[in-house]
Protein backbone atom coordinates (compact mmCIF):
# COMPACT_ATOMS: atom_id res chain seq x y z
CA UNK A 1 0.00 0.00 0.00
CA UNK A 2 1.06 3.95 -0.50
CA UNK A 3 3.12 5.07 2.76
CA UNK A 4 3.53 8.59 3.99
CA UNK A 5 7.03 8.69 4.28
CA UNK A 6 9.01 12.15 5.02
CA UNK A 7 11.01 12.95 2.23
CA UNK A 8 12.73 15.75 0.69
CA UNK A 9 13.92 16.04 -3.13
CA UNK A 10 17.28 17.26 -3.96
CA UNK A 11 17.14 19.08 -7.22
CA UNK A 12 21.06 18.42 -8.09
CA UNK A 13 21.01 14.98 -7.64
CA UNK A 14 17.54 14.35 -9.28
CA UNK A 15 16.19 11.87 -5.77
CA UNK A 16 14.41 11.88 -2.87
CA UNK A 17 16.12 11.86 0.04
CA UNK A 18 14.87 10.00 2.74
CA UNK A 19 13.68 6.05 3.45
CA UNK A 20 13.10 5.65 -0.16
CA UNK A 21 14.33 6.80 -3.75
CA UNK A 22 12.87 7.80 -6.75
CA UNK A 23 13.97 3.92 -8.01
CA UNK A 24 11.42 2.39 -5.79
CA UNK A 25 8.78 4.73 -4.84
CA UNK A 26 7.38 8.21 -6.34
CA UNK A 27 6.04 10.86 -4.86
CA UNK A 28 2.23 11.09 -6.38
CA UNK A 29 -0.22 13.97 -6.41
CA UNK A 30 -3.14 12.16 -8.14
CA UNK A 31 -3.78 8.95 -10.48
CA UNK A 32 -7.12 9.06 -11.96
CA UNK A 33 -9.32 7.70 -14.70
CA UNK A 34 -9.95 10.22 -17.67
CA UNK A 35 -9.99 10.95 -21.02
CA UNK A 36 -6.99 12.57 -22.86
CA UNK A 37 -8.26 15.96 -23.27
CA UNK A 38 -5.17 17.36 -25.39
CA UNK A 39 -2.44 16.37 -28.22
CA UNK A 40 -2.64 13.74 -30.57
CA UNK A 41 -4.91 10.76 -28.42
CA UNK A 42 -7.58 13.75 -27.60
CA UNK A 43 -10.87 11.89 -26.75
CA UNK A 44 -9.79 8.67 -25.59
CA UNK A 45 -9.43 6.70 -22.33
CA UNK A 46 -6.18 6.79 -19.95
CA UNK A 47 -5.37 6.46 -16.63
CA UNK A 48 -3.12 9.29 -15.21
CA UNK A 49 -0.56 9.47 -13.20
CA UNK A 50 0.77 13.13 -11.62
CA UNK A 51 3.85 13.21 -10.14
CA UNK A 52 4.79 15.76 -7.27
CA UNK A 53 7.71 18.17 -7.82
CA UNK A 54 8.37 20.93 -10.68
CA UNK A 55 11.25 23.29 -10.64
CA UNK A 56 10.45 25.14 -14.44
CA UNK A 57 7.48 27.17 -12.54
CA UNK A 58 5.13 28.42 -15.22
CA UNK A 59 3.10 31.30 -14.00
CA UNK A 60 0.19 29.88 -15.76
CA UNK A 61 0.06 26.61 -14.48
CA UNK A 62 -3.23 24.97 -13.76
CA UNK A 63 -1.93 22.37 -11.10
CA UNK A 64 0.62 24.60 -9.02
CA UNK A 65 -0.15 22.47 -5.68
CA UNK A 66 1.79 20.00 -7.82
CA UNK A 67 4.99 21.55 -7.41
CA UNK A 68 6.58 20.98 -3.94
CA UNK A 69 7.32 17.27 -4.12
CA UNK A 70 7.42 16.70 -0.38
CA UNK A 71 3.73 18.03 0.01
CA UNK A 72 2.96 14.49 -1.91
CA UNK A 73 3.13 11.19 -0.57
CA UNK A 74 5.53 8.65 -1.81
CA UNK A 75 3.88 5.59 -3.91
CA UNK A 76 5.65 2.07 -4.48
CA UNK A 77 6.03 1.81 -8.21
CA UNK A 78 4.28 -1.79 -7.47
CA UNK A 79 1.36 -0.21 -6.12
CA UNK A 80 1.08 1.92 -9.19
CA UNK A 81 1.13 -1.03 -11.45
CA UNK A 82 -1.61 -2.74 -9.83
CA UNK A 83 -3.83 0.21 -9.48
CA UNK A 84 -3.24 1.18 -13.48
CA UNK A 85 -3.69 -2.67 -14.11
CA UNK A 86 -6.95 -2.51 -12.98
CA UNK A 87 -8.04 0.66 -15.11
CA UNK A 88 -10.15 -0.08 -18.48
CA UNK A 89 -7.14 2.38 -20.12
CA UNK A 90 -4.18 0.81 -22.04
CA UNK A 91 -2.72 4.24 -22.25
CA UNK A 92 -1.07 5.76 -18.90
CA UNK A 93 0.03 8.85 -19.03
CA UNK A 94 2.79 10.30 -16.61
CA UNK A 95 2.65 14.16 -16.23
CA UNK A 96 2.93 15.97 -13.27
CA UNK A 97 4.85 18.73 -12.16
CA UNK A 98 7.48 17.44 -13.75
CA UNK A 99 8.11 13.71 -14.26
CA UNK A 100 11.01 13.60 -15.92
CA UNK A 101 12.97 14.96 -12.40
CA UNK A 102 12.78 11.43 -11.69
CA UNK A 103 14.54 7.85 -12.69
CA UNK A 104 11.32 6.33 -14.48
CA UNK A 105 13.35 3.03 -15.82
CA UNK A 106 11.48 0.74 -13.38
CA UNK A 107 8.12 2.41 -13.29
CA UNK A 108 7.97 1.96 -17.57
CA UNK A 109 8.65 -1.27 -17.27
CA UNK A 110 6.28 -2.77 -14.85
CA UNK A 111 3.87 -0.74 -16.91
CA UNK A 112 4.68 -2.05 -19.57
CA UNK A 113 4.97 -5.82 -18.27
CA UNK A 114 1.27 -4.97 -17.44
CA UNK A 115 0.32 -4.58 -20.60
CA UNK A 116 0.17 -0.71 -20.81
CA UNK A 117 1.22 1.38 -23.31
CA UNK A 118 3.14 4.29 -21.50
CA UNK A 119 2.57 8.05 -22.17
CA UNK A 120 4.30 11.02 -20.58
CA UNK A 121 3.92 14.73 -20.47
CA UNK A 122 6.79 16.51 -20.34
CA UNK A 123 9.19 20.23 -19.98
CA UNK A 124 12.28 18.30 -21.71
CA UNK A 125 13.97 20.09 -19.10
CA UNK A 126 15.65 16.96 -17.54
CA UNK A 127 17.33 14.35 -19.09
CA UNK A 128 14.86 11.49 -20.71
CA UNK A 129 14.72 7.95 -18.17
CA UNK A 130 12.15 5.17 -19.21
CA UNK A 131 10.78 3.53 -22.24
CA UNK A 132 8.00 5.66 -24.01
CA UNK A 133 5.02 4.58 -26.30
CA UNK A 134 4.60 8.45 -26.79
CA UNK A 135 6.71 11.36 -25.85
CA UNK A 136 4.59 14.34 -25.56
CA UNK A 137 7.40 17.28 -25.57
CA UNK A 138 6.08 21.07 -24.20
CA UNK A 139 9.13 23.03 -23.55
CA UNK A 140 8.58 26.36 -21.61
CA UNK A 141 10.53 29.54 -21.71
CA UNK A 142 11.28 29.30 -18.22
CA UNK A 143 13.82 26.44 -18.04
CA UNK A 144 15.22 25.38 -21.74
CA UNK A 145 14.55 21.52 -22.90
CA UNK A 146 17.69 19.72 -23.64
CA UNK A 147 18.46 17.56 -26.64
CA UNK A 148 16.99 14.06 -25.54
CA UNK A 149 13.82 15.44 -25.22
CA UNK A 150 13.92 16.48 -29.27
CA UNK A 151 15.00 13.39 -30.42
CA UNK A 152 12.44 11.43 -28.48
CA UNK A 153 9.54 14.18 -29.32
CA UNK A 154 6.53 12.09 -31.01
CA UNK A 155 4.90 15.38 -30.09
CA UNK A 156 5.75 18.53 -29.99
CA UNK A 157 2.63 20.98 -28.43
CA UNK A 158 3.44 24.54 -28.14
CA UNK A 159 1.25 26.52 -25.28
CA UNK A 160 0.23 30.16 -27.06
CA UNK A 161 0.46 32.48 -24.43
CA UNK A 162 0.87 35.73 -26.72
CA UNK A 163 1.13 36.35 -30.35
CA UNK A 164 4.77 36.18 -30.31
CA UNK A 165 4.53 32.74 -29.11
CA UNK A 166 4.34 31.44 -32.67
CA UNK A 167 7.69 32.39 -33.79
CA UNK A 168 9.13 30.40 -30.66
CA UNK A 169 6.95 27.92 -31.47
CA UNK A 170 8.87 27.43 -35.34
CA UNK A 171 12.44 27.26 -33.43
CA UNK A 172 11.03 24.21 -31.51
CA UNK A 173 9.09 22.60 -34.86
CA UNK A 174 12.67 22.96 -36.16
CA UNK A 175 14.35 20.49 -33.93
CA UNK A 176 12.35 17.69 -33.80
CA UNK A 177 12.27 14.83 -36.41
CA UNK A 178 10.04 15.43 -39.59
CA UNK A 179 7.78 12.54 -38.34
CA UNK A 180 6.94 14.23 -34.91
CA UNK A 181 3.12 15.76 -34.79
CA UNK A 182 2.94 19.51 -34.21
CA UNK A 183 0.31 20.94 -32.00
CA UNK A 184 -0.50 24.73 -31.05
CA UNK A 185 -2.82 25.01 -27.72
CA UNK A 186 -3.95 28.10 -26.08
CA UNK A 187 -2.92 28.49 -22.63
CA UNK A 188 -6.50 28.58 -20.78
CA UNK A 189 -6.82 32.19 -19.92
CA UNK A 190 -6.06 33.34 -22.84
CA UNK A 191 -8.24 31.06 -25.22
CA UNK A 192 -10.46 33.49 -26.36
CA UNK A 193 -8.63 36.11 -27.94
CA UNK A 194 -5.57 32.75 -28.83
CA UNK A 195 -8.02 30.63 -30.55
CA UNK A 196 -8.77 33.08 -33.26
CA UNK A 197 -4.99 33.93 -33.94
CA UNK A 198 -3.99 30.02 -33.86
CA UNK A 199 -6.59 28.81 -35.97
CA UNK A 200 -5.64 31.99 -38.91
CA UNK A 201 -1.91 30.78 -37.98
CA UNK A 202 -2.58 26.70 -38.59
CA UNK A 203 -4.84 27.34 -41.94
CA UNK A 204 -1.37 29.22 -42.99
CA UNK A 205 0.83 26.76 -41.69
CA UNK A 206 -0.81 23.29 -42.18
CA UNK A 207 1.97 21.29 -40.51
CA UNK A 208 0.11 22.51 -37.80
CA UNK A 209 -2.52 20.97 -35.67
CA UNK A 210 -4.64 22.75 -32.75
CA UNK A 211 -4.62 21.52 -29.28
CA UNK A 212 -7.52 22.17 -26.88
CA UNK A 213 -7.69 21.55 -23.36
CA UNK A 214 -10.93 19.38 -24.23
CA UNK A 215 -11.13 17.78 -20.81
CA UNK A 216 -11.93 21.39 -19.17
CA UNK A 217 -14.79 21.97 -21.61
CA UNK A 218 -16.06 18.62 -20.55
CA UNK A 219 -15.68 19.26 -16.66
CA UNK A 220 -13.65 15.91 -16.34
CA UNK A 221 -10.03 15.91 -14.63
Amino acid sequence: MAQKIKHRYDAESGYICGVKTATTALPVMEQFDTVQGEGAYTGQAAYFIRLGGCDVGCPWCDVKESWDAEAHQLTEISDLKIRAKESYAEIVVITGGEPLLYELTELTSELQNAGKRTHIETSGAHPTSGSWDWYCLSPKKFKPALPDSYEAADELKIIIFNKHDFAWAEEHAARVSPTCKLYLQPEWSKRNDMIPLITDYVMKNPKWSISLQTHKYLGIP
